[in-house]
């Protein structure tokens, strides 16, 4: 994610919010993230048109403003945003509720489960590159099942032809690798 600096004083401002709570400041992906008891509890970050907070478990907050929004729609199960378009959109006392009942469903152990997924379909492109290539294949089969869904979501989410095919000769050395689509940013 690059870094966008068009909100240095808003993201001042709600770290300045969010240290006022028991959460503990760490830098995860290159951003700022607060915890309690080592879970991800919220972050904050500036885009091109706003800049927002999120709260990684916020599936469960009661929302009583209606703020929050899934940004992912269909992707991201349990983390929701809360975006701002300028300072004076920053109200620290509803910003506070909304931390405050975070942590306390953290510390009720409110968290997001993942699904265990049924096994998925290996699209066309991929199939066809893998039954040519016994090397390719065998490397393929001694990923782990969630290297090979990173794999198999990455050439099916494509839309176009091209871009599924051009995919693929980009996976097909890191698959023979032994390397997961996103291991760098782990």
């Amino acid at each position: 994610m690059t870094k966008v600096d068009n909100w240095p004083e808003a993201l001042s401002r709600l770290n300045e919010i969010i240290s006022k709570t028991e959460l503990v400041k760490t830098v995860k992906w290159g951003m700022p993230v607060f915890t309690i008891n080592g879970k991800n509890v919220v972050g904050y970050a500036g885009m091109k048109n706003h800049f927002g907070i999120w709260f990684y478990n916020g599936v469960f907050l009661s929302d009583p403003y209606g703020v929050l929004i899934n940004a992912q729609e269909g992707k991201t199960k349990a983390m929701r945003q809360w975006r701002f378009e300028s300072m004076e959109e920053i109200d620290e006392i509803k910003i506070l509720e909304y931390l405050h009942e975070a942590i306390q469903n953290e510390k009720d152990g409110k968290s997001w489960k993942a699904e265990k997924g049924s096994e998925m379909e290996i699209p066309e492109q991929l199939d066809e590159k893998l039954q040519a290539d016994n090397k390719l294949k065998e490397a393929f089969e001694s990923l782990t099942p969630f290297k090979q869904k990173e794999y198999i979501e990455y050439i099916t989410e494509a839309k176009r032809e091209a871009t599924k095919l051009s995919r693929l000769e980009k996976i097909i050395p890191m698959i023979l690798e032994g390397k997961g689509l996103n291991d760098k940013y782990r």
